[in-house]
């Protein structure tokens, strides 16, 4: 037989992760906020601020969370056509959005602990250039949760036989600004409140406040990706899709089924098919042909000997 007939039973296995337009964002948004970084610090050494000081080492380490982010991007482009990733780059965008998810979880932890420690230990707080800080750290996480935001594909209520379409990357990316900016307004919130009515203690408690919801926030996204990672079957509506287009088919049934995503918008499937008249594994796959986001299909089929 030769090559070029192969090419009909022959199938792209590139499920790629990269996205050129959530790469040219992140790149983007890692400038501002780094830009941002070293204006504070700078400005926090030279006018002698630890409002401004603090606020600049924070940003670091969204900086570092950005890092991830653009690694995860040119890794999985560059190694797009490398036959050793058996399915393609397109895990890789969900080991940076979980590594993400973590980092961001340990900032939440340092809020909460540190937090504690301001609930006991007061300190002295300089409203008006917290106040400037806060307010500056708004705009800029504003500006660029904007640039980060995913466009949503389809209207809520419509089934789409794919349940994560999305970059988890460029999501994990979008939670770090979204949290900073949340954090800054409960910031300016307490130190408004300290600063009119004399209410200390409210700085701190936003704090913890902070910390809890960014901790929901990272722990969801943790649990989006790690099925992921580990292949559990994330495709619920796929699965159920497949197998009533198969069993509606003559006398089919699916004796072992098994989906698990591949990319973020790639599902691969492995089935077993049990019939009284067996057909070629091309007429079964014809059948899964228009199932969106099912990009890999491999059909086992076998004929019941039992009347």
């Amino acid at each position: 037989m030769r090559t070029h007939d192969l090419a009909t039973w022959q199938h792209r296995h590139d499920f790629d992760a990269a996205s050129a337009s959530g790469e040219r964002r992140a790149l983007t948004v890692f400038w501002i906020t780094a830009a941002t970084m070293l204006v504070e610090i700078v400005a926090g050494i030279v006018f002698g601020s630890m409002a401004l000081l603090a606020d600049g080492w924070h940003m670091g380490t969204h900086v570092a969370a950005f890092l991830i982010t653009l690694f995860a991007y040119r890794y999985a482009r560059r190694r797009k056509g490398d036959p050793r990733f058996t399915f393609g780059t397109g895990k890789v965008g969900v080991l940076g959005g979980f590594a993400s998810a973590v980092a961001l979880a340990v900032v939440a932890l340092v809020m909460a602990v540190e937090s504690v420690g301001r609930l006991f230990s007061p300190c002295e707080i300089r409203f008006n250039e917290a106040l400037g800080v806060a307010v500056l750290g708004l705009l800029v996480n504003l500006a660029c949760a904007l640039l980060l935001q995913q466009p949503h594909a389809h209207a809520h209520g419509h089934t789409h036989p794919h349940d994560h379409a999305h970059d988890h990357n460029l999501k994990a990316a979008y939670l770090h600004v979204v949290a900073d900016a949340f954090t800054s307004v409960l910031a300016i919130t307490a130190l408004l409140c300290g600063k009119l009515f004399g209410w200390h203690g409210l700085d701190p408690a936003m704090g913890l406040v902070g910390g809890l919801v960014i901790t929901h926030w990272a722990l969801g996204l943790l649990r989006e990706t790690a099925p992921i990672l580990l292949d559990a079957s994330t495709c619920d509506q796929t699965r159920t899709a497949i197998r009533q287009r198969i069993e509606a088919d003559a006398d089919n049934r699916i004796a072992d089924l098994h989906v698990w995503q591949v990319g973020p918008d790639d599902c691969a499937a492995i089935l077993a098919v049990v019939t009284h008249r067996p057909k070629p594994a091309d007429h079964y796959r014809c059948l899964l042909a228009d199932l969106h986001g099912l990009s890999h299909v491999t059909v086992e089929v076998n004929t019941c000997c039992t009347p």
